[in-house]
């Protein structure tokens, strides 16, 4: 039984009013709690978000927060963005005051059986292919949470006979309570979130909360090829691993051209390699879990197979955009981080013109050298992190200071030559210069089609 909760007459505070905080306000509110949410943006940021709370009886403490407001509470809901190391959030926990994710008070509400994915690189691509093998399989089925779509604002459409995919950040993971996944799976676990979590350690820690309440009636997914896979594994779950280079006891693995669950000794092929079409061996990781994931419950290999020979992609990974005077180019605005900008530019032979940067996270770009020398023959640099980059890729490719995304695609489309690819794959958070990776994502589109506009208009070259 999940532990209830009866907002009725509580006194619920939200912190921070974007997506997830509206949510869980007006959530909240329609439960018969009394709502504060508090925003540090004035009232001119954000004056129809202000309207649409105040009517649903939210009150609204804007353009800073009180420290009063936040020990008068029954409950604190932080948005992911809200670190939880915030002054008022501390003292709110040292009076004793319970401070959860939305994703704790959502799991409370949820009806159904619930898969949680999360991981440094890979968990909106899973947690996308996943929740379309089972609508393949005519399961009810939605996904929610960090791919887009808060958690919370699918409570009221769960059922008990459906199924929920989430993707969890490890914003949302590090102030779970009782949250617990039918099915937990942990892709793999790289730096990342640095400047937020202070260390590797804070931020694994973080991560692997999602096993931290399962029991022996869940099943937890790991990947074995992941060098700190024995340090995470789960202690409660019962344990199914994947691997692309090993055969395993107990998990989903690849052999030769197949994809194999293996259970109690039972293997089953549940499709073929070549049927994945996604691009980069990162993704026939993501596949294994996904696949795993399915079959933990219930899905039958035909279903999983046309699944994943019918999943089209995500937006913002490794997307192809355009072929322009034989230059190919490719959207992984996604890869905020090192590991996903090496496997990012691992999905590519090479003649890579890569666009780097962004808002640094803490990150060791050092890291990318042998991947920018087997695969790249240019870096471009945008945003504030371009004088570090610069400085940790120096001799190792050309560089260059493109500063804005604009200067950025217009330098690489002048250096690109035919049988290259131009690839926006930062290594770097997006604030600096964008709301969000999606934005970022989009103004590159954009702008390569912009280009393809322009050589389109061009009179062909006339020979004399």
């Amino acid at each position: 039984m999940k532990p209830g909760i009866d907002l009725a007459g509580k006194q619920v505070l939200v912190v921070g009013l974007a997506r997830t905080g509206i949510a869980t306000a007006l959530f909240c509110a329609a439960r018969g709690a009394r709502v504060t949410a508090t925003e540090g943006r004035p009232e001119s940021q954000i004056a129809e978000t202000a309207a649409k709370l105040r009517a649903a009886g939210v009150t609204l403490e804007l353009g800073g927060h009180g420290e009063r407001t936040f020990v008068e509470q029954d409950l604190i809901i932080p948005s992911p963005g809200v670190p939880p190391t915030m002054p008022a959030l501390a003292a709110a926990r040292a009076i004793g005051i319970p401070v959860w994710s939305e994703i704790e008070l959502a799991w409370r509400f949820l009806r159904g059986r619930l898969i949680c994915i999360t991981g440094s690189n890979g968990k909106t691509t899973t947690t996308a292919l996943t929740g379309h093998i089972l609508e393949t399989a005519k399961l009810p089925v939605q996904i929610a949470g960090n791919i887009g779509t808060p958690l919370i604002s699918r409570v009221d459409v769960s059922s008990d006979s459906g199924f929920t995919v989430v993707e969890a950040s490890s914003f949302q993971l590090e102030s779970i309570a009782a949250f617990r996944p039918d099915v937990a799976v942990l892709l793999n676990v790289t730096p990342d979130h640095l400047d937020r979590h202070g260390s590797f350690e804070e931020y694994s820690r973080a991560k692997v909360r999602v096993f931290e309440n399962q029991t022996g009636e869940d099943a937890a997914v790991v990947n074995a090829d992941d060098a700190m896979a024995p340090q995470y594994g789960p202690s409660n779950a019962e344990v199914y691993w994947f691997s692309r280079k090993k055969r395993i006891a107990q998990g989903c693995f690849v052999r030769d051209d197949e994809i194999v669950f293996r259970r109690d000794g039972t293997e089953t092929v549940l499709l073929r390699r070549r049927d994945i079409g996604l691009r980069g061996e990162h993704n026939v990781e993501n596949v294994l879990a996904a696949a795993a994931a399915a079959t933990l419950v219930g899905v039958e290999p035909g279903a999983i197979a046309q699944g994943v020979k019918s999943f089209a992609g995500v937006e913002h990974r490794i997307e192809f955009v355009a072929t322009i005077s034989g230059v190919e180019y490719f959207n992984d605005s996604k890869a905020t981080n090192v590991d996903a900008t090496l496997k990012a530019l691992d999905a590519f032979p090479g003649n890579v013109l890569i666009i780097l940067g962004g808002k640094d996270k803490g990150s060791d770009y050092s890291i990318l050298h042998a991947a920018l020398v087997r695969h790249a023959r240019m870096a471009l640099l945008i945003g504030d992190a371009a004088e570090k980059i610069e400085t940790q890729l120096a001799g190792v490719v050309p560089v260059e200071r493109a500063g804005t995304m604009a200067r950025a695609v217009e330098i690489a489309a002048a250096h690109a030559q035919p049988g290259d690819t131009v690839l926006l794959a930062p290594a770097c958070a997006s604030f600096d210069q964008f709301e969000n990776y999606e934005q970022r994502g989009r103004v590159f589109k954009q702008l390569v089609r912009e280009h393809a506009q322009k050589i389109a208009a061009k009179p062909p070259d006339r020979k004399v």
